[in-house]
């Protein structure tokens, strides 16, 4: 991580710091403080920061603004870990299991308005206009979460309805940060729908990313099981091609194990990892992941790359791209 990031990241934590949750009712407030105190990378203020910079050099005035970004994803956050009834989030206990799920249900919605307050600090010729990217980015996040809910009930879905949930409940989010930050330093709007455009198929060819990297990463390196998403029956891109490639015995035995209820965690990861290398799931994952990643550096290029410095965003993309974990 480069001395940038963690500059950026500390003046957000610090922006954060700032925030008063000390208040009544303490049910409502500290889940807040607890959730924003999780951690993370901070990378969507931190991608709004980086659009900033590819015009204007003052990048703490937007310190505020950006953080919006990062309340309203916590928000989903909370919402998400009830929907899951997951326990843990970032290795902690989410709000939904350390309190309940009424309070993670408040306590999201706090956040969220929270979030629209952080963002009238946003200095911009067309402030509706910002608002209004905001609201459709939201609404977008929860088109994709429904289909991902959807998706739990259907034997199997389509790679391209895979490809729009995911562009929605997580892409579009990188690309509004972008966008943001694009407006926010000056930009034409048709420059900043370059660098949303960017964002979003970026944002498609990480989520593919880590669907690979769940199958194949490094147990040490990834922070979590490998092939939880194996284990889950998960809908990866990875697992709707084998369903949609495989036939006869493969088919077959593809079928066993998604039926099977009872099994050896260790042992079914293994019997569909080897389902994935006979039908070659793995390069196609990769090629795929790698034509998103394509397809958003081509949106840069339609950006004057004389007046523009655009050269920190795509090293700090690439970064991103080359990570193991």
């Amino acid at each position: 991580m480069t001395e940038e990031i963690k500059a950026y990241q500390k003046k957000l934590n610090e922006a954060i710091a700032q925030i008063d949750f000390d208040k009544q009712p303490t049910a409502l407030y500290a889940p807040l403080a607890y959730t924003l105190d999780l951690g993370g990378k901070r990378m969507r203020p931190i991608l709004a920061i980086m659009a900033y910079l590819i015009k204007k050099s003052d990048w703490e005035k937007i310190i505020v603004p950006a953080l919006s970004i990062e309340l309203f994803h916590n928000f989903t956050l909370i919402h998400d870990d009830i929907m899951d009834e997951a326990p843990l989030r970032r290795g902690r206990e989410t709000v939904y299991k350390k309190w309940n799920k009424d309070v993670a249900i408040l306590s999201g919605d706090a956040l969220m308005i929270m979030a629209y307050d952080l963002l009238l600090e946003a200095e911009h010729e067309d402030f509706k206009y910002i608002v209004r990217l905001f609201n459709k980015c939201a609404i977008e996040v929860c088109e994709g979460q429904q289909f991902d809910m959807d998706f739990e009930a259907l034997p199997t879905v389509t790679e391209a309805a895979y490809i729009k949930m995911i562009r929605l409940k997580t892409a579009v989010l990188l690309g509004y940060s972008l966008e943001l930050g694009g407006l926010l330093a000056g930009m034409t709007k048709e420059e900043a729908i370059h660098l949303r455009d960017f964002g979003v198929n970026i944002g498609i060819g990480f989520q593919l990313k880590d669907d690979i990297l769940d199958v194949y990463g490094d147990a040490d390196k990834f922070g979590k099981q490998v092939g939880g998403d194996i284990i889950a029956n998960k809908k990866t891109f990875l697992l709707l091609k084998a369903i949609e490639k495989a036939d006869g015995e493969t088919a077959e035995k593809l079928k066993y194990w998604l039926a099977l209820e009872d099994f050896d965690a260790q042992e079914k990861v293994t019997a569909i990892k080897e389902i994935y290398a006979q039908l070659d799931i793995h390069a196609i994952a990769e090629t795929k992941m790698n034509h998103y990643f394509e397809l958003g550096f081509k949106q840069l290029d339609e950006l004057d790359a004389d007046t523009l410095n655009l050269d920190p965003l795509k090293a700090f993309t690439q970064a991103l791209i080359a990570r193991d974990h």
